[in-house]
């Protein structure tokens, strides 16, 4: 098993108009598939999800998107489309891991941090990026063991830690790098008061074949039964996932067979495919 995992972002109602926003910010990037719940993207070919999920999940900097620009043209285009009803988080400039980085968080809630460099450096554009703030600071190198334990052919690319006389405590957890499967994640954590943390606004998609694999991946990542919704699950860090088929796409891109099958989930925690397919007739 080694799943496609991919983010998906909650919005009021603007789904599709922060789809727009975001193919606008970086090149290469077109919607793929939508319909009234949801409006999937891809840029560097990379999936995004935008949900219409209603007023209840706002986003926030605890997970924000890691994003390596070849030239510094593309990185102030997207700097600048940030710009507009958005908020600096970290200056533009030049820092020891970057010759030009910045982050920013955009009109919507979601932050990016911007830095130049090549994708090759990672192996994707798009990184997300979690940390790990409140209650949850000090628990980042955990979740790391935990989630490439979960995960098959995952690794732990790197960690760094701050020392004495840095910024933050000492032994926390600069800036950490892994891979689940294919897919690269960072993870950062920091004593200072942020006044958030990890909510369902984003979320992080797993795309299964099976119900094997929805059940696997369901039975290792959920720890907060009152979260189990729907398909969506929290694990014991706090961050929400989403453990859904891969037909799923198909079946709610079909108008006659869309409603059958949203009023067949509605009535779920965990997906049952066998159930999904039946609904849709």
């Amino acid at each position: 098993m080694n799943p496609i995992i991919y983010p998906c972002l909650w919005f009021n109602g603007t789904a599709k108009e922060a789809a727009e926003f975001y193919c606008s910010a970086f090149s290469n990037s077109k919607v793929i598939s939508e319909n009234h719940l949801v409006v999937n993207i891809e840029s560097a070919q990379q999936k995004f999800m935008l949900l219409n999920g209603g007023p209840h999940f706002k986003l926030n900097p605890s997970i924000s998107f890691y994003v390596l620009c070849d030239n510094e043209e593309e990185l102030d285009k997207a700097w600048n489309i940030f710009l507009h009803g958005g908020k600096i988080l970290m200056p533009l400039d030049n820092y020891a891991w970057s010759q030009k980085y910045g982050w920013i968080q955009d009109r919507y809630g979601q932050s990016w941090q911007l830095a130049l460099g090549k994708i090759e450096d990672v192996g994707q554009k798009f990184t997300p990026s979690l940390l790990f703030t409140g209650d949850q600071c000090g628990r980042a190198g955990e979740s790391i063991e935990f989630y490439t334990s979960v995960f098959e052919d995952s690794k732990i690319r790197g960690i760094l830690r701050f020392d004495k006389g840095e910024p933050e405590s000492e032994g926390l957890i600069k800036h950490a790098q892994f891979n689940l499967g294919k897919n690269v994640f960072m993870a950062m954590e920091s004593s200072l008061e942020h006044g958030f943390g990890f909510n369902e606004a984003l979320s992080l998609v797993v795309e299964c074949d099976t119900q094997d694999e929805i059940d696997y991946f369901w039975n290792k990542l959920s720890s907060v039964p009152e979260a189990e919704q729907c398909g969506w699950l929290k694990d014991k860090f706090g961050v929400s996932w989403q453990i859904i088929p891969n037909v799923l796409e198909q079946l709610m891109n079909n108008p006659q067979k869309a409603p059958k099958v949203v009023e067949a989930f509605m009535q779920m925690k965990k997906f049952d495919i066998q159930k999904l397919l039946q609904a849709a007739g």
